[in-house]
């Protein structure tokens, strides 16, 4: 049993070491909150979890039998070993093309980019301008401004490829413009919580006591939608400077 015992701790150890330092960087990169939250990536993160940690080191302490020859014994080990870095590798895939790289404020409300939301032919013609605001594979999540363009005509079509399923201006960086510039046009969308078309009347009186809890006021035109893959969440502004002062979570 000590033998068991000393594999499966030393594999244990390896197996957190190696996820940990993963999701670690990927959350210190780009998931910080709410990324986590508004990519809905937890989940995913659980089942890397659950398979790398916990599954892993859980079989090893099965055929660890002290009894079998060394070489079966490695091999089952190695067999082990490899589903987990195909779990570690597809999962570790997934979060990384599902960074997120924008919260893009559009229309009437914020919303969050990811990189696989992104027009391919966009982000290379955002690349070729050398524009400022263009992602690039080191890009850390940017706040900007992403308004339909002025030729309506254009609008139109964007509107109109967005409802059919194709992508929304918010997929487009040659679009994309400073934070800063489309701050007026911000002031203009904010609602009180009570106003939000997001969320359900419990959603709503949850939001309003955590609020209250902040000391942030309930009663006046300082909130916005902050939606994403995930469940949608309350961005709260001060309206005079516009500053943000919390993200909060509906639930």
């Amino acid at each position: 049993m000590e033998f068991r015992a000393r594999a499966f701790g030393i594999h244990l150890l390896a197996s957190a070491a190696t996820l940990a330092g993963v999701l670690g960087i990927l959350w210190a990169g780009w998931y910080r909150w709410p990324g986590w939250r508004l990519t809905g990536a937890l989940h995913l993160a659980a089942i890397m979890v659950g398979v790398d940690v916990a599954l892993g080191p859980l079989l090893t302490l099965i055929v660890a039998d002290p009894g079998k020859p060394r070489r079966e014994l490695r091999r089952d080990i190695a067999m082990i070993v490899t589903m987990q870095l195909l779990a570690l590798g597809y999962g570790t895939t997934t979060l990384w093309r599902g960074r997120p790289l924008y919260y893009a404020f559009s229309v009437d409300m914020i919303q969050l980019v990811q990189a696989a939301d992104l027009d391919p032919a966009q982000v290379r013609e955002a690349d070729r301008a050398r524009l400022p605001l263009a992602p690039h594979w080191d890009s850390r999540p940017r706040w900007v401004w992403a308004p339909l363009p002025a030729d309506p005509k254009l609008a139109a079509r964007i509107e109109s490829a967005a409802i059919s399923g194709g992508y929304d201006v918010i997929s487009m960086p040659t679009y994309f413009k400073p934070w800063q510039q489309g701050l007026a046009a911000l002031h203009g969308q904010l609602r009180t919580v009570g106003q939000e078309r997001f969320f359900s009347v419990a959603q709503i009186a949850a939001l309003e006591r955590r609020m209250r809890e902040r000391r942030l006021p309930t009663r006046i035109a300082n909130s916005i939608a902050l939606t994403g893959r995930g469940p949608p969440m309350l961005a709260v502004f001060d309206p005079a400077t516009l500053r943000l002062l919390a993200v909060l979570s509906a639930t």
